[in-house]
């Protein structure tokens, strides 16, 4: 890895929020402009968000729900949506968005007045999580740093200059949001905010954000909210910011006292000390990992060049790069006790953002922990966790008043204060199986780790899960098949109308729901608990419809094969392909829906926005088709589809699409759902060669590759778990112990070898000579 392989850079400062680059540490975050005569930190708080606690749920659901049901079975669509909409979707329909805190601008005094600069240079630097601007003004050598310390709580601009006294800067704090700005003290100044009211809940969400200054030489003063630092020779500044938010029903913190405490324990550190401290607590996460391909001259140019030539095919460091920057943004906007990554991660600068920027859970949250456990990044996972059992109690509420169930259950949307109602219309929101597929990350945790306190811990999330569709199937009136009704195979539509949308049974709830009952089965038998409850999860997902094939070869949306006579649909979601990603059922063993699922891609095609891109690359990767991937990755390193800042584009920004695309590199590389250890499975010849590390394996496996001429030299397996080890590999393989000794091997098929492994020891893989 060479210094500036893990960098994005620069010639000029940012004009516009997506040039601007991102640093988070999972609670506080900033869009860094890199301005010479001024400078703009563009501040977010994850829990700022409109509105406040709240009951969604309809009233009038339950009363509903027989009716709606027998209209959809009844093909009367556009009654059931009317049913729908005044009876059963959420109060208000609309959720609260999530919302900035406003932000920081320093507006710099330059000696002779001169504003012309040379040797501009701006980067954030992957491999410590710090953003850094250089320039020359004047004759004076100016360097800036800026990052964002999970250890201090805070965010911490440096500025320094080669010449003495060359430092000079007014810093003010506004917000679209702000209730007033001060000068607590002559080194300080603080912004107070409220989060907006929303669709008629009130807006409860208080912040306030506090700036020092520490002045080194020169002197620092501020009165009636500005902030004057005159003549020094370096400053160290830092930013808290706290909330009233305690949980997603309690508003009880005081904001002003979280600032401050934060603020203190920062300013009674040194800045070598701080920038120490959160350079190591975020390399102990970012160091787990790491993927290196060969650079090209490409390499060098700046990064919003790169993305402009990435399609022309000879810069494949690119996709190394993207990598490593999206493990960057999540564990930059995710971490233990913060909330999860939202649509946009944690950087946001709008009030009213794009679908509220909320945790969309029929996609876009799960695909932004796809990466979290193959790209070894397992404590980032953790706020999804908390979330989980956030909404394992308010969707219990839900379960109960609308369908009269046990157990909880989430649609397709929920936020800050943990809607689980539908809403957002029922085009997307008449879907309640989101909170399932949500549930699914419980298991998978469990298969990476083999950690069973985790699973005990989060076990009642899979069971209630479970326990909800046991009560709230019914059988269809001409097969008999269980199913969710009223259902919607998200973002897509059966005919023409309002209620083309709702159905009976969509292929995407029988493929959650048979990994969601299967998971139940599997992790109460580990935990020797609720015998009856797997007999009835064992026993319903026999009843669940089976995975069909139309009439054009491709997997069926529905239960009926409208895909052969419905023009007007919309598959931007290609709902029922879920299967290929993240859970096993599709797969080469599978032969005819494998097929299908071939057969559905090609019918759709390659054209899409950023993170259906993000998507379709872990789609074909799945189906070992490594060039076909690679293209998709070539799609979406587009100036359409990719912001100069390497942030995805719908347009506009959604960061599922970096997140979709970071797990779909791992699945290039490494492959472990069905339980076995394929070692690059989907490589695309435009990376013959390269080396990865750190990968994560289902299995408790932790694995390291080299490739050349695009096959495999060496592989490195560190068993964790000391289980067996299945691997599958293009060619037969030797296996053997740190020492260079043999270890026995059986070999059930060709390319796939099986050998014991202990617990702590690493194996070393070769192609068999």
């Amino acid at each position: 890895m060479t210094a500036s392989s893990h960098r994005l850079w620069y010639p000029r400062p940012a004009r516009e929020w997506l040039e601007a680059l991102p640093v988070g540490n999972g609670r506080l975050g900033a869009m860094v402009y890199g301005g010479t005569a001024s400078e703009e930190l563009q501040l977010n708080e994850d829990t700022v968000w409109a509105g406040g606690p709240h009951v969604f749920d309809n009233p009038r659901a339950l009363k509903a729900l027989p009716e709606i049901r027998r209209l959809v079975f009844a093909g009367e669509w556009d009654a059931a949506q009317r049913l729908v909409d005044d009876d059963f979707m959420g109060v208000p329909v609309k959720q609260p968005q999530y919302q900035p805190v406003g932000s920081l601008r320093l507006s710099f005094d330059s000696a002779g007045g001169s504003t012309e600069v040379d040797d501009y240079r701006r980067e954030l630097d992957l491999t410590t999580a710090v953003h850094s601007v250089e320039f020359t003004r004047a004759g004076v050598r100016h360097r800036r740093e800026v990052f964002a310390s999970a250890a201090d709580q805070v965010i911490v601009v440096r500025l320094t200059a080669d010449t003495p006294g060359a430092i000079t800067f007014t810093a003010t704090l506004d917000s679209p949001l702000g209730t007033g700005v001060s000068s607590p003290d002559d080194a300080t100044v603080a912004l107070t905010g409220r989060g907006e009211d929303a669709n008629g809940v009130a807006g409860r969400v208080r912040f306030t954000a506090l700036v020092r200054a520490a002045a080194e030489g020169g002197k620092a003063a501020s009165c009636d909210g500005r902030l004057r630092v005159t003549d020094a020779d370096a400053v160290t500044l830092l930013i808290s910011a706290g909330t009233n938010y305690v949980n997603w029903q309690d508003l009880s913190a005081d904001p002003r006292a979280r600032a401050d405490r934060d603020l203190a324990g920062a300013a009674a550190r040194p800045y070598a000390e701080l920038r120490g401290r959160h350079v190591a607590d975020y390399e102990a996460l970012f160091g787990r990992a790491d993927l290196e391909i060969p650079a090209t001259a490409a390499a060098a140019l700046p990064t919003d060049e790169r993305v402009a030539g990435f399609a022309a095919g000879d810069d494949p460091q690119l996709a190394a790069l993207y990598f490593q920057f999206g493990r960057y943004l999540l564990i930059s906007s995710s971490r233990p006790g913060c909330q999860p990554a939202n649509l946009q991660g944690l950087w946001n600068d709008l009030t009213d953002p794009p679908w509220g920027c909320k945790f969309t859970i029929n996609i876009n949250t799960e695909m932004n922990y796809w990466p979290a456990a193959p790209a070894n990044l397992l404590d980032c996972w953790e706020p999804l966790f908390a979330l989980l059992r956030d909404l394992l109690v308010a969707g219990a509420r839900t379960a109960r008043d609308s369908y009269g169930a046990r157990g909880w259950v989430a649609h397709h949307n929920t936020d800050a204060w943990r809607g689980t109602a539908p809403t957002d219309g029922a085009f997307w929101g008449m879907w309640p199986t989101g909170g399932a597929w949500l549930a699914m990350s419980v298991w998978e945790h469990y298969r990476f780790t083999g950690d069973v306190a985790a699973l005990r811990e989060h076990y009642p999330v899979l069971a209630g899960a479970a326990r909800f569709f046991l009560d709230t199937l019914v059988p269809d009136p001409d097969s008999g098949h269980l199913v969710t009704c009223p259902s919607v195979s998200p973002e897509n539509a059966h005919h023409p109308g309002d209620g083309g949308t709702l159905c009976a049974g969509p292929t995407m709830d029988g493929q959650i729901l048979r990994d969601l009952f299967g998971a139940v089965c599997g992790a109460a038998q580990v935990l020797d608990v609720d015998p009856r409850l797997r007999a009835e999860a064992a026993a319903a997902a026999k009843r669940l419809p089976p995975m069909r094939v139309g009439a054009q070869g491709q997997l069926q949306e529905w239960q009926q094969d409208w895909d052969a006579g419905a023009p007007e649909q919309n598959h931007r979601h290609i709902s029922h392909l879920y299967g290929l990603h993240p859970s096993n059922q599709i797969t080469q063993d599978t032969p005819e829906l494998f097929e299908a699922a071939r057969v559905t891609l090609e019918q759709r095609g390659d054209a899409g926005t950023g993170w259906s891109l993000g998507w379709k690359i872990n789609f074909w990767a799945r189906l070992a088709e490594g060039d076909r991937s690679f293209k998709l990755l070539s799609d979406q390193l587009t100036p359409e589809r990719t912001a100069p800042n390497l942030f995805d584009l719908h347009p506009p920004f959604q960061i599922d699409g970096n997140f979709g695309a970071t797990a779909g590199i791992t699945e290039w590389l490494l492959q472990s759902h069905t339980d076995e250890l394929r070692l690059l499975p989907a490589l695309p010849g435009a990376l013959p060669a390269g080396r990865v590390r750190g990968l994560l394996g289902r299995g408790g496996f932790e694995v390291a590759l080299e490739w050349s001429g695009g096959a495999l030299t060496e592989a490195r397996l560190s068993s964790r778990l000391g289980r067996p080890a299945r691997i599958r590999t293009a060619a037969d393989v030797t296996v053997a112990g740190e020492g260079g000794t043999p270890v026995e091997v059986t070999r059930p098929a060709p390319g796939v070898a099986e050998f014991a492994t202990r617990a702590g020891e690493s194996y070393v893989i070769r192609p068999r000579a």
